[in-house]
């Protein structure tokens, strides 16, 4: 019995050592479009349903400094949606509180104001505890995790993340567009 367990013993010790680096290459491997999050209006609303667009993910908030961006990011919608790019809006309350508003108010605060018309999805923490997944997944993908609003992640046809956006960067930044542009956007 003893010559068992000393002979099950390092097969199991090395199972443990190697199972964080499968999860991480799991983690890793899927794909945005694997996500199912719920819209502003309350409706469940499948990533997937993006496949072979290209996605900018952004959190967003109504009382911030860089809030302005919605313009462009509205702009920037309605010029590329024709070529296979869409916006993703996230409301969180994360930083400052400059998010405080219902899921309502939200919407009604960026139709009225910037005439979004992009997909917004219902308010989510994008750090700390309660990070939702679909960020923890951002974050794990890229090493970088939001460090204000309106940080963008941008996302390959196949739903893979291939860049991280900091707040203070623009969409229309030519970084930005240069990237499109790999992504085969003109």
């Amino acid at each position: 019995m003893k010559h068992r367990i000393l002979t099950i013993l390092p097969c199991f010790l090395f199972l443990l050592s190697i199972s964080p680096l499968m999860a991480q290459t799991d983690s890793l491997s899927a794909s945005v479009h694997s996500f199912t999050m719920t819209s502003l209006q309350g409706e469940e609303v499948s990533l997937g349903d993006y496949a072979g667009k290209v996605v900018v993910i952004v959190n967003v908030a109504s009382k911030c400094g860089l809030t302005p961006q919605y313009e462009d990011l509205q702009r920037f919608y309605t010029e590329y949606a024709d070529r296979g790019v869409v916006v993703l809006g996230f409301p969180a309350n994360n930083f400052a509180g400059q998010e405080p508003g219902t899921n309502e108010e939200i919407a009604q605060f960026c139709s009225a104001n910037y005439g979004v018309s992009f997909p917004m999805f219902s308010k989510i923490s994008v750090k700390g505890k309660e990070q939702h997944p679909l960020y923890q997944f951002l974050e794990e993908a890229t090493g970088e995790k939001p460090g204000w609003n309106f940080h963008k992640y941008l996302i390959n046809q196949e739903g893979q993340v291939v860049a991280s956006i900091s707040p203070q960067t623009g969409i229309y930044d030519p970084k930005v567009m240069a990237m499109l542009k790999e992504l085969g956007i003109e």
